[in-house]
């Protein structure tokens, strides 16, 4: 049997090796438009930050491993255009201009996400960049090595902007961020968007909001000004980070079901509408736990995973995946930013009738030295009592703290039920009473 891939990242890579384990005869072929295969980048602006490192530092595996010691036929420079399911073809061209055609038994589409660019005129200069693939971030780290680079605007405020926002500011550089919308990140409860915001400005970083952006022209020998209807902003690097999109141009003319935001819809066991072909990673979408409804949330753990169970069912080993919480956690400056489930908005139009409480507690026991301030907001459904989703942010004890309530939505718990966990307690850690039962103690009175 030839199991073909699409694409060599985390759910990529994934799915290629455990099928390779799973069944050692299997005949798996994984075509990769670029030339980088299997690395870490959510680990990007933390080494864009030290000037001193190198991004091949975050390769996990190189490509050399995979064909030589798991038998992976790993083509790269190979860029898929095609899709034919009934004959059963992928055809395309490589990177030399030689056109190709493979066939499958069966088919993973694990093509990720692209960054999205806004049509501004001057979006195509050079010092426009984008941070997505290992080639943006080398190509974000050779401008600044090779240039005077003082001073950068950021496009967007969501998380690679925030943690781009830290690293550029580690680098020395003056950094102003814009962005059409009102409010900083959208999602988050305003009283715990009110803390981040505090964080960044405190870091001297420039915050634009509202502002709708017009176009982006030199200015000078080496500079550029980003014009809105705001002030004009001066730089040497301009960064857009407005949010990405699913690489899904593949199985729409292929003639897949698309699911939300125009994502590959897949079910339970990753298999697109057309049986033999799946799609795992930031292309496809998921099962929401709470909601039941399908969603696009693209983070690393749900490619990973869903990886390993299109091999398994590949492999003749079936397997269903139950779906996201959408949990996540970044840091930005000295702050831990994290959430996983629903917000009142997303519960209300999930038809939930929604009760929240925002509380402050003590990251550490009363009087204990370091001790800082969570913030922690909890949702819960006015009818059923059932918990449906937290947000915290705080200097330390929030990244962690997080996966206790996304473990108590996937088990559909109540606030009641919850308020019951036995939750580890010792004074350097946590209050006796954890800021999450806290939190559930005072949800609890509003239900």
């Amino acid at each position: 049997m030839r199991f073909v891939v699409i694409g060599g990242d985390a759910a990529g890579m994934s799915a290629a090796s455990r099928a390779k384990r799973n069944a050692p005869d299997i005949d798996v072929v994984v075509l990769e438009q670029t030339q980088d295969v299997s690395y870490s980048a959510c680990g990007m602006p933390y080494t864009i930050a030290d000037g001193r490192r190198q991004l091949d530092e975050l390769v996990v595996r190189r490509a050399e491993v995979f064909r030589q010691k798991q038998g992976i036929d790993l083509r790269t420079g190979h860029c898929v255009e095609a899709i034919d399911p009934q004959a059963k073809q992928v055809s395309g061209i490589t990177h030399e201009g030689q056109r190709f055609e493979i066939g499958f038994d069966r088919l993973l589409i694990a093509t990720g996400a692209s960054p999205m660019i806004p049509d501004l005129p001057g979006a195509a200069l050079p010092a426009v960049k984008a941070l997505k693939s290992l080639a943006d971030g080398k190509a974000i780290q050779a401008w600044l090595a090779e240039r005077t680079v003082q001073r950068a605007v950021i496009l967007g405020m969501g998380y690679i902007a925030l943690e781009m926002c830290e690293a550029l500011r580690a680098r020395g550089l003056a950094v102003d961020m814009i962005k059409p919308g009102p409010v900083l990140l959208p999602w988050l409860h305003p009283d715990l968007t009110a803390v981040v915001r505090q964080e960044v400005e405190a870091n001297q970083v420039g915050i634009h909001l509202g502002r709708q952006l017009q176009r982006i022209e030199p200015a000078g020998e080496e500079g550029f000004k980003v014009l809105s209807d705001g002030p004009t902003l001066e730089c040497e690097l301009v960064l857009v980070a407005v949010g990405v999109a699913p690489n899904s141009q593949l199985a729409e003319k292929a003639g897949l079901q698309l699911g939300p935001q125009r994502s590959i819809h897949v079910d339970k066991g990753l298999m697109t509408s057309c049986e033999d072909i799946y799609s795992a990673g930031d292309c496809a979408d998921a099962v929401h736990v709470v909601t039941g409804r399908d969603v696009w949330i693209p983070l690393a753990l749900r490619a990973n995973r869903a990886g390993w169970a299109v091999a398994d069912n590949v492999t003749g080993r079936p397997v269903e995946l139950p779906g996201v919480a959408g949990t996540a956690v970044f840091k930005v400056f000295d702050l831990q930013v994290a959430r996983t489930g629903l917000n009142v908005s997303e519960a209300r139009e999930a038809g939930f009738d929604p009760v929240e409480t925002v509380i402050q507690s003590r990251s550490r026991a009363h009087a204990h030295p370091g001790a800082s301030t969570i913030h922690v907001q909890m949702v819960a459904d006015r009818r059923t009592g059932k918990l449906l989703g937290t947000q915290m942010v705080g200097r330390e004890g929030v990244a962690h703290r997080i996966n206790a309530p996304a473990v108590a939505l996937h088990a559909g718990m109540t606030v009641a039920d919850f308020i019951q966990c036995d939750l580890a307690y010792a004074p350097p850690f946590s209050p006796v009473w954890d800021p999450l039962l806290t939190a559930a103690n005072q949800l609890i009175k509003a239900l």
